[in-house]
């Protein structure tokens, strides 16, 4: 049903819901590959369309690891890979927090800035290691930009984050 709505020339596919989600920011945070594709290669949609939180597609499939759908999405010219939402948290930033490591390896290859820090000066390898995800941790320090010392806000470092939870496999790595 979406796939017939969507071909037809009188539906806005850009048309945003009252959180500010359009039909493709939805598609692509559920990872149906089939259906991203429609609006895509439509005239008129913005792929990197924000929701009211500023949040983007390809961030929200970034999120929930929709390694498929974040492959597609920067293949378009106006798809921003590196844009931040309103909390500085950008789509490596969200994927490294979540552990999802084949995003996180498209998205270091797309050329993200992988030490970019979100509002409260935290970086994707601070929310990796704080969450205990050791493969995306080993991703981000073989980056020679990747500052493991960087303190947030509150004066931490990702080894102290790390710590306080206990996650010894990302102890030893940092």
């Amino acid at each position: 049903m979406v796939e017939i709505l969507l071909r037809r020339r009188d539906v806005n596919p850009d048309k945003p819901d009252m959180f500010g989600q359009a039909p493709l920011y939805c598609a692509s945070g559920n990872g149906h590959e089939k259906v991203v594709k429609i609006p895509l290669g439509r005239d008129g949609v913005d792929p990197d369309k924000p929701d009211n939180d500023s949040e983007t597609p390809l961030s929200r499939t970034s999120l929930n690891g929709h390694e498929g759908v974040v492959e597609m999405l920067p293949e378009r010219h106006d798809v921003n890979p590196d844009k931040p939402d309103n909390h500085g948290r950008t789509p490596l930033f969200a994927a490294a927090c979540h552990g999802h490591e084949g995003v996180v390896k498209t998205l270091l290859a797309r050329g993200v800035n992988p030490d970019r820090p979100n509002i409260n000066g935290r970086t994707p390898l601070y929310n990796a290691a704080w969450n205990g995800k050791e493969g995306v941790v080993k991703m981000l320090l073989a980056r020679d930009v990747v500052n493991p010392n960087k303190l947030d806000k509150d004066g931490k470092t990702p080894l102290d984050r790390a710590t306080e939870e206990c996650h010894k496999g990302v102890i030893a790595l940092l």
